[in-house]
């Protein structure tokens, strides 16, 4: 019974199942983020499993933790160093724990937030920018604790051209109001930028409560990400470094017609 020969492909065999072009293989194994291919006796580049499984794995990695960690992964991948692998692997996995507990936090204060009342209008004749002593005694802080709050991100002031007098404006006003809220409930200063950040980027506390569904299904999508790519990968290590049959590369027969 004479020997199977091993399947061959070309750039063009392993780039089209993922939208990619044959150029695009050829970057990835000059990048090193798959095997280096065998070569035709006629100089062509020959692809095997091994690559098929290469191409799957760094795609989901980058889709999972983004091109550049993805790169160290398969590289160390490919050169045993599976300290590396994990490592990079586990760095990932803890920045999705702290935008699940950031998320969880936000979601916590969220209805505190909306059902905070609107701050008291500022009197007829004084300016809307209020001076750092005046909001300090509307919230009944001193201004040192103003300061530390800007210090940490969580206030903006602008500054008197003359005086370079700290002036907070209406939106000022309503962030330190917020910041009170969520310090007098225990919140770290950090969290609470974080919380005032996401409150600005939604347009509002009510907006920030509408949104937290739409984050939620994207962390979980994130997360379904990374169980992928965690599958590609061992697919990837449990396959040994195979050799190419030095015939010409054709197409997978899925890929014919």
């Amino acid at each position: 019974m004479p020997k199977s020969q091993t399947i061959s492909y070309r750039p063009v065999d392993l780039a089209r199942p993922h939208g990619l072009s044959a150029q695009a293989i050829r970057n990835y194994e000059s990048d090193g983020v798959i095997p280096p291919a065998q070569r035709t006796p006629t100089g062509y580049r020959a692809y095997g499993e091994q690559h098929v499984l290469a191409v799957g794995a760094f795609l989901a990695l980058a889709k999972a933790y983004g091109h550049g960690p993805a790169g160290v992964i398969m590289r160390a991948a490919m050169q045993g160093d599976l300290n590396t692998v994990f490592t990079t692997i586990d760095s990932g996995h803890a920045r999705l724990i702290r935008d699940r507990e950031t998320l969880s936090a936000v979601e916590a204060a969220a209805d505190s937030l909306v059902a905070l009342p609107v701050p008291a209008p500022v009197p007829v004749g004084l300016s809307a920018a209020l001076p750092v002593g005046a909001l300090a005694h509307r919230l009944g802080v001193t201004p040192a604790t103003l300061r530390k709050w800007e210090q940490a991100g969580i206030l903006v002031p602008t500054r008197d051209r003359a005086s370079q007098q700290r002036l907070y404006s209406p939106d000022d006003v309503r962030d330190a109001e917020l910041a009170h809220l969520l310090r007098r409930g225990g919140h770290g200063l950090s969290h609470i930028a974080t919380v005032l950040g996401q409150v600005r980027a939604a347009g509002g506390a009510a907006a920030l409560a509408a949104s937290l569904a739409d984050w939620r299904a994207r962390l979980i999508t994130h997360g379904q990400a990374m169980l992928s790519a965690a599958a590609r990968l061992a697919e990837f290590l449990a396959v040994p470094p195979e050799g190419v049959s030095g015939g010409t590369a054709r197409r997978s027969p899925r890929q014919r017609g």
